[in-house]
């Protein structure tokens, strides 16, 4: 992330924030752009993570065995595929694809105006790395956010267990049998769960690129490289809230047949569910395709949204 120089005023800008004069809905399409790419291009292991997490069998045409969490990702990929076509592996993504670009539009808009703010008035002075600032800005982006992508992220699990389905027509089908709640039964979990994995993400991401990249120059290969790795850690970390947040999502769906997992209208509740059907081990279920997911995922919304950055600076700032 280069230190970059205004041809026209000799000014330097940090390439590391968005020039203070950058029209917002240029901020806001650098973080819709990031969002779509990091959501499509690892779709299918999100939906075998789905499957996994969700211990369901599924029936009428799909494959009558359950997905195990100890079992070789390209081998369960091929098993969804040969019984219920390719296409299932991408269902779902078109609440992707509507939710995501909003929510990561706001979510790095507030993250680049929070962590603005908190440095200091002026913000090519302000130090780069402060762990506890990025995090909290981190934290404020996910809250917003996460409001805003929630009912997709539910709409989109339920669509991932389902045989036939359409993203109006399940929308229509939770809503009328289980009220507009239901889109946010796991909001407070999203929040616990991608507090901590974004205020990681973000100190991680930002840690790792001031040691790799001292110079701070606009480099992809050290974007992606570092976003990888934060994604990965932060995905492992976080994966027993993960299990919490897609039980919490999923229960009322008709493919979800235990009892236990049906009733699962809370944290507390869906966490003791988990527990007593799988025991300890059930809060790492999908631990492999959740990591194999988000480091690629992270990596790519990284590398992605600085690209539309320098994009950005060097349209808007004439900086060369």
């Amino acid at each position: 992330m280069s230190i970059l120089e205004n041809v026209g005023t000799g000014e330097e800008i940090d390439y590391e924030s968005l020039p203070i004069n950058t029209p917002l809905a240029s901020q806001l399409f650098a973080g819709a752009f990031a969002g779509v790419m990091e959501h499509t291009v690892m779709f299918p292991i999100d939906v075998l993570k789905t499957r996994i997490q969700s211990n369901v069998t599924l029936t009428n045409g799909y494959s009558n065995v359950l997905l195990k969490t100890n079992s070789n990702v390209i081998t369960q990929l091929t098993k969804i595929t040969t019984n219920e076509g390719f296409k299932s592996l991408w269902k779902g993504l078109s609440s992707v694809l509507l939710g995501a670009g909003p929510a990561h539009a706001v979510y790095f808009a507030t993250y680049e105006f929070t962590k603005s703010k908190l440095m200091t008035e002026n913000a090519y002075s302000s130090p780069r790395w402060n762990p506890l600032k990025i995090a909290l800005s981190g934290a404020s982006a996910t809250i917003l956010s996460d409001a805003l992508l929630n009912p997709f992220d539910t709409v989109k699990q339920r669509m991932q267990i389902s045989k036939n389905s359409t993203i109006f027509g399940m929308t229509k089908l939770i809503y009328q049998k289980e009220g507009l709640r239901a889109f946010y039964y796991s909001y407070p979990t999203t929040l616990a769960m991608n507090i901590p994995f974004v205020s990681l993400n973000f100190v991680i991401y930002e840690t790792s690129t001031a040691f790799l990249n001292p110079s701070n120059k606009y480099n992809p290969y050290i974007h992606c490289l570092c976003g990888g790795i934060s994604g990965a850690t932060c995905a492992a970390l976080t994966t027993p809230l993960d299990c919490i947040k897609t039980v919490l999502q999923v229960r009322g769906s008709n493919n979800i047949s235990e009892p236990i997992l049906k009733n699962a209208d809370t944290f507390a509740k869906a966490s003791r569910a988990i527990y007593k059907l799988n025991g300890y081990r059930g809060f790492l279920k999908g631990l492999k395709p959740r990591v194999i997911a988000n480091m690629p995922a992270t990596a790519i919304s990284w590398t992605a949204y600085e690209c539309a950055k320098h994009f950005f600076l060097n349209k808007n700032n004439s900086i060369i």
